[in-house]
Parts: C-alpha cells; structure tokens; sequence
C-alpha cells in the first residue's frame, strides 16, 4: 500500500503542473500557455518582513548548482541530521524526530492567502474574496477589518500579501497586495494603510494610499504573484508575475515579470540599477521572472525567491542586482504539453537557479528561519507546496541550496510564516482553510 501511494502521488505531481492554482491553470499546450499568455526598524518577526542591510547585489553568484532534491515522502523513523560550521574538524550529528514538529490547529478561514504577526502576538490573515482579518492565535477567535479597497477576485486573482512597515509601532502602517479590474484587464496593486484596532477584536484601515501597480494591466488572471517584503534599510520589495504573457518578463517597457524595489511611499530608489532608463524600468531590480509566491531575506541579507517553471522546472533563485533569471527564454521544465524550452546551462549569460524542481513542488509563501523554538532549523528555508502538498525544507551552504527535507501535510500550502515565539505557522489554500501552529513534539 505504501508503493501504491507512492506511485499515486508521483503521477499526480507529472500531471498536475507547477501553476500556482490547479483548477485554474491554461490547457496544457504550448499553444495554449503562449496565448494564456529610515529609522531603526523593530525587531524581526519574521525573515520576509525585515532583515539585515541588503547585500544582494554585491554577492557574487556561486558556481551553479544542478537540482536539489530529496525523497518526496518522509519516513516514520528519526532522521538523522548534520549540524555544524562548515570548517574542518567532525561534525556534531543530531537526531531529531520525523516530522521534527507537531501541528496544531488553531483557526479556520475562507480560502487564506497571507498571514503576518502584529506586535502583540495577533496575526492578520487575507482571504482571497477580499477580507482581512484579525486572528488572536491564543484563543483561535477572529474579527474583521473593515475597509479594504474592492478587489476582483477571480482565477488566481484576489486579495493577496500583507506585510507591515517596519515602523509599525510609530505609525500603524500596513501594506496589502491585491487585484483589480479595468474593463477586461487585470493587474495587481499595493497599497499601504493605517491599521486601527478595536475592543471587540476587529479594526478597520483608513488613509489607504496606492503605492505601485502592474503596467500594463493585461487580460487573464493568473500570474499576479504580487508577495512583499521590507528589507532592513526601508525598502520596500514586490514580485512581479508575468501574468501568463512570456514576453513582458524580458521587455523593460513593462514592470511584468520582474522583482520590483521601492521606496517606502512608492518613490523610486536612485541606486536602482535601471534607474536612469525611466518610467516603469527604473523600478526593476531583476527581470527574466515567471510566477514568484515566495520572497525571504537570510540572515546575511542576501534575497531569496522561488518561482513557479512551466511543466518542470520550480525554481529557487538568489537574486542579484541587475540579473536576468532567463524567463522564457530558458527554463529547466518544458511548456505545458510538452514543447522542450532551452535549458539554462545554454545561456550562461543569464542567472540560473540554485535549486530547482522536476517533478514540480508548485512552492508558495517562504520563511528563512531566525528562531531559537527549533535550533536545528536556524539559517533554512521552509517552503510551503502547492501541488506537492507539502513542507519543503531547504538548508543553504553559503550561496549555494538543497532540499534537505519534504514534510507531507496533506493539504496544499498557501503560506508559511513564523512567529514571534519561533514557531512556524501555516495556511492551508482551501476552503475551508485552516491555520496550522507547528512546535516541537514534547
């Protein structure tokens, strides 16, 4: 029975595609997907939200890594699990159990996107058809906050990230991504607002204010990406989709496609490296992007984000100032159908992936953990799956990545997150959904 399983799970990843939302992904052709087609910030909550001054464009990439994976099922005995500097001399071995967590659920939502803790251990948590709500994690009880702007909803379309300003505490501000419609096109938004609370467990936004926007807007509903994240100086970082249309990932005219970075107010950074382009070209920071639902600073405050391949070909990418990530030029998946796209070992020119996936994980939503609740976890990625339904743990050797470990949920994974106490929080993407504390077993 365990084979069967197996086997069953495999054929299910070969046939389901990496798109971030299975009912809704283009009919698997090549055809049809090219038609589809300043002051000291609080202390770190999470490793998406803020992080050391970024250095990612002063890195220099490391020799390019062939495709990092691990077994796709997780056993039931203890894993045993290196840990140590790196340096000569032995290294420490740790036994810690299989799964190293518990999982606890704590609340229930309506199709969840994104979730972020606020400085008195509540969390905010979008659901996709638009409403932000207010979770306190103690007790599971759930409020609303009322106020947030109208957004389409529809494919993978919806209300999106929420992140807060790193200087929440002086100035209550928050940032959500979502989508919008103008006549038959779409494109995502980010907006910032005043977060005010009330006694009875909900609040409500005021002073909303449009930060960026997708140029152009374009039809079809997949490929927002649209995930945030603060670094440690104030800038403020968006992932850009190519919404299912190719070619914008490699025209500067657009801002599809691409890793966007931001002053806090939307402002253009005048050290961006496309800066003296103008219009929308000065706001990228990488272009060559396909679907990215993951965005996470290391402790280094070195950048990095996944993005969705085609049929094959999830990636994990350390990004660098002024790269190009290849997309779609080359890609290490094929078009759905089957149609080969050149591999990116034919174009050294172009940034290839530190880690990459086939079959395919479809990842969504990424923490680099900082905690001390597990200390074997410390300096590795968690990832959550989509398609694989599962955990996907990633553990970094200097700039280079391996998955180490697959955790299976049972559940596609919307969003992971950490938590003030160190433990790792989840979202399901159901409906319902819900949120999943994971500690330590006793």
């Amino acid at each position: 029975m365990r084979i069967s399983l197996a086997s069953l799970a495999l054929a299910f990843l070969l046939v389901a595609g990496c798109d971030d939302d299975v009912e809704d992904a283009p009919a698997k052709t090549a055809a049809s997907e090219a038609t589809a087609t300043a002051a000291a910030p609080p202390p770190i909550l999470s490793t998406r939200r803020a992080a050391p001054p970024v250095r990612a464009g002063d890195s220099a990439p490391a020799a390019m890594t062939p495709a990092a994976r691990a077994p796709a099922g997780a056993t039931s005995r203890a894993a045993d699990v290196e840990r140590g500097t790196g340096g000569p001399g032995p290294r420490r071995r740790v036994v810690e159990p299989d799964p190293p967590f518990v999982r606890t659920p704590v609340a229930t939502f309506n199709q969840p996107w994104a979730m972020t803790f606020l400085p008195d251990g509540r969390a905010l948590v979008t659901e996709k058809a638009g409403q932000l709500k207010l979770v306190d994690v103690r007790t599971g009880s759930i409020g609303t906050v009322s106020g947030v702007p109208a957004v389409a909803v529809g494919g993978q379309g919806g209300l999106g990230d929420v992140i807060l300003h790193p200087n929440f505490a002086g100035n209550r501000r928050i940032y959500l991504s979502y989508i919008e419609r103008s006549g038959s096109n779409y494109g995502a938004v980010v907006v910032h607002a005043r977060l005010e609370l009330d006694t009875a467990g909900g609040g409500h936004l005021s002073q909303v204010t449009r930060v960026w926007e997708q140029v152009p807007k374009v039809t079809g509903q997949g490929h927002f990406s649209h995930r945030l994240a603060f670094d440690a100086s104030g800038k403020l970082w968006i992932t850009s989709g190519d919404r299912q249309k190719f070619d914008p990932a490699q025209d500067m005219g657009t801002n599809l496609g691409k890793i966007i970075r931001l002053d806090e107010d939307g402002s253009v950074p005048a050290d961006n490296p496309f800066f003296a382009q103008g219009g929308v070209a000065a706001q990228v920071w990488t272009l060559g992007h396909r679907n990215m639902l993951g965005i996470a600073f290391d402790a280094q405050g070195r950048l990095w984000v996944h993005e969705m391949g085609p049929e094959g070909g999830d990636e994990l990418n350390l990004i660098l100032r002024g790269r190009n990530y290849g997309w779609p030029l080359v890609s290490n998946g094929n078009h759905y159908g089957g149609a080969p796209i050149p591999g990116h070992s034919t174009r050294p020119d172009l940034e290839a992936p530190k880690a990459w996936w086939t079959p395919v994980i479809a990842p969504s939503g990424m923490i680099i953990y900082s905690g001390d609740l597990f200390p074997t976890f410390r300096g590795q990625a968690f990832i959550g799956g989509l398609a694989s339904q599962a955990l996907i743990r990633v553990r970094f050797d200097g700039t280079n990545a391996t998955e180490h470990r697959r955790y299976p949920m049972g559940q596609r994974i919307r969003e992971v997150e950490q938590g003030p106490d160190g433990a790792i929080w989840l979202l399901e993407d159901a409906n319902p959904g819900r949120l999943l504390k994971l500690t330590p077993p006793a």
